[in-house]
C-alpha cells in the first residue's frame, strides 16, 4: 500500500486480439490511493509470482475490492466478503514477509 493517501487515477483499456487484429471491447477509469505499480513490485519481490501474473493479480484484487465496496448489500458479495478479506490479508502478510 502507498505510504501517502494521495488519490491516483488509472485508465484500463480492454481489447480483443484475433488474427493480429485489435478490437476495442471497453475502457474505464479507476482510482484510489493504492499505487498499483508498487503493489506489483512487492508481489514480484516475494519471489513466487511472475511480473505478468502479479499485474493480473493486483489489478484483479483492487478492481474486485472496489466493486465489492460499492455494492455491500448484494447477497453474493455479502457471502464472499469474509473469504475475500482472508485472501487479501494473506496476500498482505506474504508481501510483508510475515
Amino acid at each position: 500500500m502507498c505510504d501517502n493517501k494521495e488519490k491516483k487515477s488509472y485508465h484500463f483499456q480492454v481489447a480483443e486480439v484475433v488474427d493480429n487484429k485489435v478490437k476495442d471491447v471497453f475502457n474505464f477509469n479507476f482510482g484510489g490511493h493504492h499505487d498499483l505499480e508498487e503493489l506489483v513490485n512487492k508481489a514480484v519481490a516475494v519471489g513466487n509470482i511472475t511480473e505478468k501474473h502479479a499485474k493480473q493479480l493486483v489489478c484483479g484484487v483492487r478492481l474486485l475490492h472496489h466493486a465489492m465496496k460499492k455494492y455491500p448489500d448484494n447477497e453474493a458479495i455479502k457471502a464472499f466478503a469474509p473469504k475475500f478479506k482472508e485472501f487479501k490479508d494473506a496476500l498482505k502478510a506474504q508481501a510483508n514477509g510475515k
